[in-house]
């Protein structure tokens, strides 16, 4: 049974009853796909999941090959295949609301995220529409973000990053300097050894199929004013801002005022919902449509996660 949102902030809701989950895609698929076309995203409850490998054999049944997680902003561990932990980040604290990888020129186009182990409080995630992120912004900041784009500016190194060999999955330079050159993405080795990489990105993007404009950045997450106040200060005080381990700028260099990022969150706050998992979950998400993120939590959670049909700005 399909449970379709009564309003604009909810998730359509697949039931059933201990069913295998190759049993969703094989008999709903119609109702799976229409969720997801519709809303970006569906919820599967109820169904069995005997082990990740039957998750990774549900996404990837949706023909196209799983994709690496590559130029990642975050730790993650591959957990079997194509399929990785979430984000491995400090439960106290909250993810904030995202589009995976919109921080890069190319991005997955769906995603698949399982519950493995519910926590025992908190960790849900929460979710808004872009389209409706982007309608409610101000229309001259649309304008100005849309214009100008945005400069991500990262420096791997000192411990307080992701560090290179893991971002690229490489102890090589000359591979990390060929995946650079191949992504348009800015590259310099320092002196101490450590790498700086800037991209030139996308503020909005139009959906390929339905041809709506979206807020699809990570502004928000990587601008220093994410920073509590006392930490961007001892931050920049340690490092000085050009070496940040992450900061974005306009396209062109120039700085985000923080009064820009702040009604961008106020937004994101506005639009925000969410639901409690529920061991044995499943949802699929357009990956430009429905942001997601992460509420704090306290004890044992696992959720994996899956990507897939890869999308790039210059398509």
């Amino acid at each position: 049974m399909l449970d379709r949102p009564s309003s604009p902030v909810s998730l359509p809701i697949l039931s059933a009853s201990g069913e295998p989950l190759a049993h969703a895609f094989a008999r709903r698929r119609h109702d799976i796909d229409a969720a997801v076309n519709d809303f970006g995203g569906v919820l599967l409850r109820g169904f069995r999941v005997d082990s990740v490998d039957a998750f990774r054999a549900f996404a990837a049944a949706f023909g196209h090959e799983l994709l690496s997680y590559e130029f990642g902003s975050t730790p993650r561990s591959r957990v079997e295949g194509q399929v990785y932990s979430s984000t491995e980040y400090p439960a106290h604290r909250e993810i904030p609301l995202h589009n995976e990888q919109s921080y890069t020129r190319e991005w997955p186009m769906r995603i698949w995220l399982h519950c493995m182990v519910a926590a025992q409080e908190g960790g849900a995630t929460p979710l808004a529409d872009s389209r409706a992120v982007f309608r409610d912004l101000d229309p001259s900041l649309r304008r100005k973000f849309a214009g100008r784009g945005l400069r991500y500016v990262r420096n791997f190194g000192n411990g307080l990053d992701v560090p290179w060999k893991q971002v690229f999955n490489t102890e090589d330079r000359g591979a990390v300097e060929a995946y650079c050159r191949a992504h348009a993405v800015d590259f310099e080795w320092k002196d101490d050894g450590e790498l700086r990489t800037s991209q030139l990105c996308q503020a909005v993007a139009v959906h390929p199929r339905t041809g709506e404009d979206l807020w699809f950045n990570q502004a928000h997450l990587f601008h220093v004013s994410a920073l509590a106040s006392e930490e961007r200060e001892a931050l920049v005080d340690a490092v000085g801002e050009d070496e940040l381990p992450r900061n974005v700028y306009f396209g062109d260099g120039a700085p985000i005022p923080d009064e820009d990022l702040a009604q961008v969150r106020a937004v994101l706050s506005a639009r925000s919902f969410s639901f409690p998992w529920v061991e044995g979950d499943v949802m699929m998400l357009d990956n430009m449509l429905l942001m997601h993120g992460r509420e704090p939590f306290r004890g044992p959670r696992k959720v994996v996660v899956a990507m897939a049909e890869p999308m790039s700005l210059s398509r």
